[in-house]
Order: structure tokens, then sequence, then C-alpha cells
């Protein structure tokens, strides 16, 4: 489960088993999770996340897009 960066308390990371999905990131932090589609940076579903951390973490998203879609199809060689 690579970890592709971390910021403002929540670490940004997709699991290596997920390969047969679209791309998308875990973020874990803050006692919460959550999953979001890339590149829409869609939310697929959030645990204990407050709507304000939810919106925190789609600003980073859309700033590192580009970057985790990159690695996405690095990891799973697409």
């Amino acid at each position: 489960m690579p970890t592709l960066f971390s910021a403002k308390g929540f670490r940004f990371r997709f699991y290596s088993n997920e390969g047969f999905e679209p791309c998308h990131i875990h973020v874990i932090g803050h006692e919460g999770e959550a999953k979001f589609w890339i590149p829409s940076c869609q939310l697929v579903w959030s645990y204990h996340l407050k709507a304000a951390e939810q919106r925190q973490i789609l600003e980073l998203l859309k700033e590192k897009r580009q970057f985790i879609e990159e690695a996405w199809n690095a990891h799973f060689g697409r």
C-alpha cells in the first residue's frame, strides 16, 4: 500500500490489490478515511471525516491530481 504523500495530517495512498478498479486514492487521517476517484476527485465514501476536512482533502487532490494519476499508472503498469 504505497503512500504517495502526506499533507495537513492526511496520508494519501492506494492499495496494491485494487488495480482492477479505476484510478482512485484513499485518504487517511484525523481519525477518519475517505476514497476519491481520480481524475474527477469525486468522493466515493467517507468515514468519520467532517465536511470541512473533506473540502480540505479535495483541494489537495486537485493540486496533486496529475501526480496521483501518473503514480497509479506506473504502479499498475498502465
